[in-house]
């Protein structure tokens, strides 16, 4: 198998962080790249909806563009999702679907184990709960002795186009759950104190573990986590993927008609 090229982290906004995914799936699907992981965040902050999801059944678009919130549509499938520049890092991974099982919840599994490797080595202990969810383990305890077992910190999604498959997914450090409601499009019984509640009881962020954990830290043993084993070097993009990223930006991510079209 090839090197895998792996892209520090980069801070982009919405519409080149997704894409730059398409653009690379579109270089290896054409054999002018190497399989890719590569690591990011969304400045300015951003919600991403599920390429089957209606945009304003959804989202809030007024209040995301009074708040300086990018919305996107993603090639990927599944829900809605608030990206908080402060509160997350994302990755993608990018490769031929041969250096993955065909199951889909088995390649779920191999490049979310990834993930669990990489916080395992700063004592955050995790379980892969299919389809695509990490929760953090049981008997996992906050610093003030609160259990956080069960609840989620990491949601994947994955598409196979042309050969390639393509996985991303959040590894949530800390959540605003009270922000994520401001946006997202729920009716107002669910945006009562008592839903609020209820939702950080499902989700939490690496940091309501162990709040000493920075973003640097975290996001170094994702690095270690995700190349452990493999052959890797740090690379960077073409300039063709580049200037295909930058056109997909123009003519469809950065579109009405694709971010709308549902």
């Amino acid at each position: 198998m090839s090197y895998w090229r792996v892209v520090g982290l980069e801070t982009h906004d919405a519409f080149m962080n997704m894409a730059l995914d398409e653009a690379v799936c579109e270089a290896i699907a054409a054999r002018e790249a190497g399989p890719t992981i590569r690591f990011y965040r969304w400045a300015p902050s951003a919600v991403s909806i599920g390429y089957f999801q209606s945009l304003n059944d959804e989202v809030s678009v007024d209040k995301c563009n009074a708040a300086g919130v990018d919305v996107i549509r993603r090639r990927t499938g599944g829900g809605a999702v608030f990206h908080d520049y402060e509160g997350e890092i994302t990755y993608s991974v990018i490769a031929p679907e041969i250096y993955f099982p065909k199951g889909i919840i088995d390649s779920y599994k191999i490049i979310c184990g990834w993930i669990m490797d990489s916080l395992a080595q700063i004592g955050v202990q995790t379980e892969f709960k299919p389809i695509n969810d990490i929760i953090m383990a049981q008997g996992a305890i906050g610093p003030s002795g609160e259990s956080v077992a069960g609840k989620k910190i990491s949601g994947n999604a994955q598409t196979r186009r042309n050969g390639v498959l393509l996985q991303h997914g959040t590894i949530l450090c800390k959540v605003d759950v009270p922000k994520m409601f401001s946006l997202l499009k729920v009716g107002q019984e669910k945006i009562a104190d008592k839903m609020i509640a209820a939702v950080e009881e499902r989700v939490t962020g690496i940091q309501r573990l162990n709040p000493n954990l920075t973003m640097e830290d975290i996001y170094a043993a994702l690095m270690e986590g995700f190349t452990q084993g493999k052959r890797w070097s740090a690379g960077d993009w073409t300039l063709a993927e580049l200037t295909r990223a930058q056109q997909l930006v123009t003519e469809r991510y950065n579109q009405d008609r694709w971010n709308a079209m549902r």
